[in-house]
Formats: structure tokens, sequence, C-alpha cells
């Protein structure tokens, strides 16, 4: 019999369909993994801005996880947006409890429009029950920031900041450089062994932008779940959303950030 590459995502919804748990289901799909999704949060949400954020509450999601992991397993994870202290204890003591390994970690605390999505008190609950299980943790500078404690906005500053993240417990680490002011944007993979790489690429002229992150995290979670090495993930993953925003470039969708596009491989118009 077949087996699938199975990939869960743990997220919350974009009704948009540009970012949050569509991103990623879609990104799943494209690269060829059965995607999983257990929600954490409804927001309405389009282009231009998140307008509500309703949490599903803590228990509900720990059955979520349950449901899937007890039947039909999976080969990685793929976490975004985790709004409170308490879901963030409840995803990671369930992952824990099953054995969950390949934990790819998106911290999500902003969404592309400036609005907050995650609760100030939630970021050490993320330090302290997420990073020390996960296997890689990508996020952008304002994130890394938050994280540290202190303002990460310089390519000069983010070999130091990786270490730094690391330290917290995580087994890699991947700088995002989207926020730099430079025309590549570069980001820095650090493992815990202190290998590390540098991915630049140049800065593609868009709008539409929104669910980048997301769609980078799924993708290298589904690397993962193919038996790609973390480097290796993260190269493939790279590859596939610099085409996406390349391509997506090329449309013309909502008024505000409009979404990359995760099916380029396949369809055009």
């Amino acid at each position: 019999m077949k087996i699938y590459a199975r990939t869960l995502t743990i997220a919350g919804s974009d009704s948009g369909g540009g970012a949050g748990i569509q991103a990623d289901l879609k990104t799943f799909a494209a690269l060829g993994c059965y995607g999983m999704s257990v929600l954490t949060a409804l927001t309405a949400q389009n282009t231009k801005a998140v307008t509500g954020i309703f949490p599903v509450p803590p228990a509900f999601i720990a059955e979520q996880l349950k449901a899937v992991l007890s039947d039909i397993g999976t080969d990685a994870v793929k976490i975004g947006m985790l709004h409170s202290p308490e879901v963030i204890e409840v995803v990671a003591k369930t992952l824990v409890e099953f054995g969950v390994t390949n934990i790819v970690l998106d911290p999500v605390m902003v969404a592309k429009s400036g609005d907050k999505l995650l609760q100030d008190e939630a970021v050490d609950a993320l330090k302290s029950y997420l990073l020390p299980i996960a296997t890689l943790i990508t996020p952008n500078l304002p994130e890394t920031s938050v994280l540290l404690g202190r303002t990460v906005e310089l390519q000069a500053d983010m070999p130091q900041a990786a270490v730094d993240l690391l330290r917290l417990g995580a087994g890699a680490v991947l700088v995002k450089g989207g926020h730099l002011i430079t025309d590549d944007s570069a980001d820095l993979l650090y493992l815990a062994t202190s290998e590390h790489h540098w991915f630049s690429t140049a800065r593609i002229d868009t709008k539409n932008s929104h669910g980048t992150g997301c769609t980078l995290s799924s993708a290298i979670a589904a690397g993962l779940a193919k038996g790609l090495s973390v480097v290796e993930a993260v190269s493939a993953a790279k590859t596939y959303l610099t085409q996406a925003l390349r391509t997506g470039a090329e449309y013309r969708l909502g008024h505000g950030h409009g979404p990359v596009h995760h099916f380029y491989d396949f369809w055009t118009h």
C-alpha cells in the first residue's frame, strides 16, 4: 500500500484564504503532502485587515489534536497562531504526549496589516512550552525582537540573535530578513551544532505578500515530512515561496496585500 507524507497545521483560520490554515493546506497540497488541520481561532480577515478574532477553547483544541494524532498521526507539524498561554500549553503538552517530532513553529504575533494576534502574556508561555520541543522556529525580525526583548533590525544583528534564540531551546532557528531595508531578502538558518546558512533571494516587487510566513513554515514542514533534513527543507521551501511570490505578483485580488500563488506549478490564467 502507498503511504502519504502526513502534515498537520495548528493555526488560525483566515477567512480571506491567503494566510493561516488556508495557506498551510494549500502549501501542503502543492508540495504533495496530505494536510490536516487543528483550528486555534477564527479570524474575520481580508487583504486589508483583521476585523475580528474568535478563539477556540483550549479543551476543544486538545480534542481536535487527539482525534488526529490517535488515528492518523503525522510526519510533521506546523504551528502558527496560538493566541493565549492556555492554548500554547495545551498544544505543547498534547504534542509531547503523542511523541510528535518535526515541529516547525512560526511564532505569529502580528498580522501583515499590523493587527496584533498574540497576547502579551503568551510570549513567556511560548518560550517555556513550545520552543524547547520545536525542531525549527521561523521568526521574522519583529518577532525575534519580541522573543529576545531587544531590537533586532539589521542583518548584522541576525547571527547573534539566532544564537540567543537557540539558547531558548529550539533545535534550529531561521531568522527571516524580510523586514530588512535591503535589495535582497536574506534569511539566516542556524542549527544547534553551530552550522549555519544564509539564504538570500532578490526582493520581489509585489503587494501580494499576505501569508508568506505561513507558506514558508508549511513548506518547510512538508519537506521534513518527506524526509528532507532541516537544511534541505528550508532550501526547498525558500525556492517554492520565491516562485509563488514571483507568480502571484501578476495577479490582483482584494484592495490590500493579496496572496502568493500557491499552485503556480499546476494552474495559471
